[in-house]
């Protein structure tokens, strides 16, 4: 039981020193994305993501009831 007077104390001591070093590596941009934007560049943004439904039916030839063709 004794041991636990010296035991608790060491490791809050560590838990402390482990937070002050990862708010240091945070404020110190460590973990900033540098590759992000040089990736985001080549991407082509013109076109959604996810097309519209509207879109996808024409493109597949979906079956609309109002559509005068397939009657």
């Amino acid at each position: 039981m004794d041991i636990l007077y010296l035991l608790i104390p060491i490791a809050l001591g560590m838990m402390l020193i482990a937070a002050v070093i990862f708010l240091w590596t945070v404020k110190s941009g460590q973990y900033d994305d540098l590759e992000g934007p040089a990736h985001r560049i080549l991407m082509d943004d013109d076109d959604p993501m996810i097309p519209r439904k509207q879109k996808l039916e024409d493109i597949e030839g979906g079956d609309d009831p109002t559509d005068q063709r397939t009657q």
